[in-house]
């Protein structure tokens, strides 16, 4: 009896254990696969794409940007699910630290990802144009925004920087110049284009830090652009981060140019862009090329060094594309349109 007894007891405990071991949280966070928006159509009433000033022609299909669902900063990944989750395909379980590093509060990880939206998309209109041989002016940008800084409010990232205190810039190590002929606490008036738009803004200074004199505004300036038109991408701060660049240089080349470059398929994607329209790898490419062939698209364009783990993925379905610039996948949009093999595909 004593030993039916202990058997019970023990095995109670056991479970017991085990159930509160599950509740206990772990340090990963979940990525799956997000919503896909199509950069041809429109979101929220209004396109996606935006241009003013240029003749555009009319166009249809899908170009769809794909996104990447992960675990918020606020929240907790439980150990049963993150079991439950490792087994699925379709989820990738990571140390939450290569999303939310320790040492940044998730406000911080957040604005980083809408400035890097905001380079994205200016490169994005950069190779667009150029690929199209329209050309485009190298200006002084505002990239970034410290956390805190005096400029926090006052400018915003993608602010071409035209002059300081009055004094034309040509280089970015210039407006730094500038400021620092200034005294910690003095204003300095900025003259920005920012949506089409001149504006002269003042700005005031700080000590750069103890035992630096130098007056700063907290802004990090960088070799930018100026368009010869306005286009305006109103898709962004719902998504963040800078792997939608790629789509949305195509999305753009695409209205700039008669007939439909997709010839009415439905074609998604994703890769990072420079403005000589280079393509970069991106994060996440099992959970977006799983989100691609949900909505179903049937091409999916693969920056090249993320070839392999799209392959290995083992999504059935769709058509992996690989592609190095932005004149590779238009070349390769076009020879899929006209029905050609000529197209370079992922490989393992």
């Amino acid at each position: 009896m004593r030993r039916t007894l202990t058997i019970a007891v023990s095995a109670a405990l056991l479970v017991a254990l085990v159930s509160v071991a599950g509740l206990l949280p772990v340090p990963y966070v979940a990525m799956s696969p997000g919503p896909t928006e199509n950069t041809l159509g429109a979101y929220g009433g209004t396109d996606v794409i935006v241009i003013e000033g240029q003749e555009t022609f009319p166009t249809e299909g899908n170009l769809d940007l794909t996104t990447v669902l992960v675990t918020r900063a606020d929240a907790e990944v439980q150990l049963l699910d993150a079991l439950r989750m490792w087994v699925d395909p379709e989820i990738a379980i990571i140390p939450r630290e290569q999303i939310y590093p320790a040492d940044v509060r998730a406000e911080v990880v957040s604005e980083r990802n809408a400035e890097q939206m905001v380079t994205s998309q200016q490169n994005a209109i950069a190779a667009a144009l150029r690929e199209l041989d329209i050309v485009v002016l190298d200006r002084v940008v505002v990239e970034s925004i410290v956390e805190g800084a005096p400029a926090l409010d006052l400018l915003e990232a993608g602010d071409v920087i035209l002059a300081v205190d009055g004094t034309e810039v040509a280089a970015a190590n210039e407006v730094g110049e500038l400021i620092t002929t200034r005294e910690p606490g003095e204003d300095v008036i900025f003259t920005v284009k920012r949506d089409g738009e001149q504006l002269e803004i003042t700005v005031p200074t700080e000590q750069a830090a103890q035992g630096d004199p130098r007056a700063v505004v907290g802004i990090l300036p960088a070799m930018g652009f100026e368009f010869p038109f306005e286009i305006e991408i109103t898709l962004g701060e719902e998504i963040g981060g800078p792997s939608a660049g790629l789509v949305f240089a195509l999305g753009i080349v695409d209205k700039l140019t008669p007939g439909a470059l997709t010839e009415g398929a439905y074609v998604a994607g994703t890769g990072t862009i420079e403005a000589d329209g280079t393509v970069g790898p991106i994060g996440g490419i099992q959970q977006k090329v799983s989100a691609a062939r949900d909505v179903g698209a049937d091409v999916f364009l693969v920056p090249a060094d993320d070839c392999s783990a799209a392959v290995a993925a083992g999504v059935e379905g769709i058509q992996l594309v690989r592609v190095e610039t932005l004149a590779d996948a238009r070349a390769s949009l076009e020879a899929i349109a006209e029905g050609g093999s000529d197209v370079v595909r992922c490989t393992s």
